[in-house]
């Protein structure tokens, strides 16, 4: 698709967007900037528009994305009491680092589990492009979890994961989701310089 084409298709996409789409995804960008500032309010707006691209996704015959949204429901409950009183003493959490053996270790899991679910997809469902969706999916699920525990290299996993989920989202005509997802990735590279600094600025 060329870039007017592109951009056309981006403009009437946002004409035709119910508004519980346009609430997910302003919610959407929301909870990223809110992660960013590391505020505890970036959880409830992850809540909402999580519940609300659950139905989205199972709409455009995505399953994994729509089963990862009720992950990411429990995960904003989780990462809210995280980010409240999950440090030493129920302090609030600090951001931390891990060692190159568990990044390893989480992406050979990551990998793994895409190749399974990915060829169970395949063989069993209709499902558009199961192994991208599959291993965005399985990353999604590892880079929140980093994020409810403040792991500094998130921002990088979700650098990987969002520029994926961009094309997966083009091919299923979800345009705005897919601009969304462009967004993301300037965020990201904010949300990694930032967090960097803090944790150089406490860890020294």
């Amino acid at each position: 698709m060329s870039e007017s084409g592109l951009a056309t298709a981006l403009l009437d996409a946002a004409r035709a967007m119910p508004v519980w789409e346009a609430v997910a995804v302003t919610l959407g960008v929301a909870y990223l900037l809110l992660a960013v500032r590391e505020s505890l309010w970036c959880w409830y707006a992850a809540f909402v528009s999580t519940g609300i691209f659950l139905v989205l996704y199972w709409r455009v015959d995505l399953p994994m994305q729509s089963a990862l949204q009720v992950y990411y429901l429990i995960m904003a409950v989780y990462g809210w009491r995280q980010w409240q009183r999950g440090g030493a003493g129920h302090a609030p959490l600090p951001i931390s680092r891990w060692y190159t053996r568990q990044h390893l270790a989480a992406l050979a899991a990551v990998l793994l589990a895409s190749a399974a679910s990915g060829a169970l997809l395949q063989h069993y469902t209709d499902a558009a492009l199961p192994y991208l969706d599959s291993f965005t999916t399985w990353g999604s699920v590892l880079a929140t979890w980093m994020v409810a525990r403040k792991i500094l290299e998130n921002w990088l996993y979700w650098l990987v994961i969002d520029s994926v989920s961009i094309y997966l989202y083009l091919d299923r005509a979800l345009y705005l989701t897919a601009g969304l997802f462009a967004l993301y990735l300037v965020i990201v590279l904010f949300g990694y310089r930032r967090w960097l600094l803090h944790y150089q600025a406490t860890s020294g």
